[in-house]
């Protein structure tokens, strides 16, 4: 058989390019609901940060997982938390922010060899052995990751704001570094805010950064090769 393989490979090529539009359109509406709703938004991460730290104590204590990756988790939830100090801005540059990217890779690797490599039956510490019936199944284990590994570090990513995409207002020269410039209370609306973000071309969520960033380089690169003709050139 060739043709059926082909077929095959193309829909392997669509699916992950429909896949990778739908997480890039998703990531886009909730910045834009973030933006909108910020306090709303900063009182859910709150709590789900605590409530992660409450499903880490109880399976620490009931389902007896390792004590040292279980302290790690929470302490690392515990320095999330203060990125929200200032929410919904952030310095690239703060070290909490950059602490708090290194312990998100920590978690994952070290969790990964936990779950991967599994102590031996004898260890009596350890609930989970290859012949045990309480072994945990891939989509438990997956869950574990997306809930108490990545959800929260996620959220952070689409809800906080670049300081390099902050315009200036009250309480910005944290993420600007200026002091000079300020919006007085009450002579700007929220809507005026968001349009004034809109036509200068800013847009505050990181992940709304990130999708813009990634939408003008394959604008330019098709212009480049000429797959589509830009904005300023004349048909023929």
């Amino acid at each position: 058989m060739w043709i059926l393989p082909l077929v095959g490979y193309i829909g392997i090529f669509l699916g992950f390019a429909f896949l990778t539009l739908a997480i890039a359109s998703g990531l886009y509406y909730l910045s834009e609901l973030v933006e909108e709703h910020t306090v709303l938004a900063k009182k859910l991460l709150t709590r789900l940060i605590y409530t992660v730290i409450g499903f880490q104590l109880l399976l620490l204590v009931v389902d007896r997982f390792p004590l040292g990756l279980s302290a790690m988790s929470i302490a690392s939830h515990a320095v999330y938390a203060q990125n929200l100090r200032r929410f919904p801005i952030v310095k690239l540059t703060d070290p909490l922010f950059l602490l708090s990217c290194a312990l998100v890779i920590a978690n994952h690797y070290l969790w990964f060899r936990h779950f991967s490599a599994p102590p031996p039956r004898s260890t009596p510490s350890y609930p989970y052995s290859p012949s045990s019936p309480s072994l945990p199944t891939f989509t438990e284990i997956a869950s574990f990751f997306g809930l108490c590994v990545w959800l929260v570090p996620f959220a952070l990513f689409v809800s906080l704001s670049a300081g390099e995409n902050v315009l200036p207002s009250m309480g910005s020269e944290y993420a600007t570094g200026e002091g000079s410039s300020f919006v007085s209370p009450g002579k700007a609306t929220v809507e005026g805010r968001r349009r004034g973000r809109e036509r200068s071309g800013t847009n505050a969520g990181m992940a709304k950064a990130v999708v813009n960033g990634m939408r003008e380089w394959v604008r330019e690169t098709g212009e480049v090769m000429g797959i589509w003709r830009g904005e300023n050139i004349r048909p023929f």
